[in-house]
């Protein structure tokens, strides 16, 4: 039976009727903190769907990774596809701080806020430990796999599938048996995935929910200037990040926005691009991009390629230096950029992680910490657009990735390939209990 409406519709309409229902809420209850309640048990299904999709996340990069590694054949090529998008991760990141740079220098949105500001003793209260060179290499390194697994550290899990990939190609007809059975378990975490995405409309409309239930629509009109000038630097970087692929992959950047809709809009939605890893996971498949390269550079952009994020960082730093009437300077401006460049690495995996990097590098210029409670209440509708820009930014960056390394099939290729995946969808559903 085919479904009438694609899944990208129902998660349009998912967002549309989230907004109207909180908003009913927010006029229902002015009451702040019956509001924050309602909001609390609305917002469950959302929680639900987005702990679902993190118990997914490990096992299937484990199992996606050391089967693409093991597939790669040696060490040497799994050191060059590392180097290739690390080249390109770090030129990404270095863009998007300077774009966000230029662009809060450019716009000042902070000047003449016309808000009141927070007092400038007071506290986010924030973890702001500083991010050093030694504890990032440390961080690097898991302690214990399981441990890995337990807290969601794709970075960690990364380096151990890494050795785990490199060691299982190594034994050769040795270690075939142990890659199939690990084959067989990417390919039921990618069937549990197809189970979870179909409560993604659900979960979208239960965020906006209660995103829009505690805040209501009026705090947008207060913010209107910052969050405008925002997503205007997004925009170019949406812009920059799709020439980029043009460059590269010519048109066919094109047809691959197209197939990353779904996954954009859903974490756009959940301000999760966690969420919408394994959606792109299947669009990279549909576009021709072989899992042996996708399974291995996607987890590495979660960890290393959040472009959104990055711009966030250097905008949200000058726009609080702004509302506090504080100059700095150009050579200042610059040493947090790159102060920025190496801290934002550790920033994978913790929750809100941005207003972390953000409150640590408010302490390190002496900029009151306290300007981080101005944009906390819109902090979420900035965050959708941060996840929403990581999940273009890796997408293309893994197309790239592949381009360079001869593993991305042509447009014929690919066709064949979407096919045989609709045939297999389809056989699937037909015998749920045997795929």
């Amino acid at each position: 039976m085919k479904r009438k409406l694609p899944q990208a519709a129902w998660i349009l309409i998912a967002m549309v009727v989230g907004i109207a229902l909180g908003y009913a809420v927010f006029v229902e209850f002015p009451d702040k903190k019956a509001a924050v309640q309602i909001a609390g048990y609305i917002s469950i299904m959302s929680d639900v769907f987005l702990r679902l999709i993190k118990m997914l996340i490990g096992p299937l990069v484990f199992s996606t990774l050391v089967v693409g590694i093991a597939h790669m054949g040696d060490a040497a090529s799994v050191g060059r596809v590392f180097g290739k998008a690390l080249a390109w991760f770090v030129t990404a990141s270095l863009v998007s701080l300077i774009l966000g740079l230029i662009m809060a220098n450019l716009l000042q949105p902070g000047t003449n806020l016309g808000l009141p500001l927070p007092d400038i003793g007071s506290s986010a209260n924030l973890a702001t430990s500083k991010f050093t060179l030694k504890d990032f290499v440390s961080h690097l390194v898991p302690k214990s796999f399981a441990e890995a697994m337990a807290n969601n550290e794709i970075l960690q899990i990364v380096v151990f599938s890494m050795f785990f990939g490199v060691a299982l190609a190594a034994l050769g007809e040795k270690g075939k048996t142990l890659v199939a059975a690990i084959d067989e378990l990417s390919h039921v975490m990618l069937k549990i995935t197809g189970y979870v995405m179909k409560l993604a409309p659900l979960a979208v409309m239960a965020a906006m929910a209660a995103t829009v239930a505690v805040n209501g629509l009026e705090i947008l009109l207060k913010f209107a200037v910052f969050m405008g000038d925002f997503y205007l630097s997004l925009f170019l970087l949406w812009g920059t990040l799709v020439f980029a692929g043009l460059l590269f992959l010519g048109p066919r950047v094109f047809k691959l926005l197209v197939l990353i809709k779904e996954a954009f809009m859903l974490s756009f939605a959940t301000a999760s691009s966690e969420a919408a890893y394994p959606k792109i996971l299947d669009a990279l498949d549909r576009f021709g991009v072989k899992r042996k390269i996708s399974s291995f550079v996607m987890p590495m952009g979660y960890s290393f390629n959040l472009d959104g994020s990055m711009m966030y960082c250097t905008f949200a730093v000058l726009f609080i230096a702004q509302a506090y009437d504080i100059h700095l300077s150009l050579g200042t401006q610059v040493t947090m950029l790159l102060i920025l460049m190496l801290t934002s690495k550790g920033m994978a995996g913790v929750p809100r992680a941005s207003l972390v990097v953000i409150a640590a590098t408010l302490n390190q210029f002496d900029i009151p910490e306290a300007g981080l409670l101005l944009i906390l209440g819109v902090d979420t509708f900035l965050d959708m657009g941060r996840s929403a820009t990581n999940a273009v930014g890796n997408s293309i960056a893994t197309a790239v990735v592949a381009k360079w390394e001869g593993e991305l099939l042509s447009e014929d290729e690919a066709a064949a390939n979407v096919l045989a995946l609709d045939t297999e969808a389809q056989a699937s559903l037909a015998h749920p209990g045997h795929s």
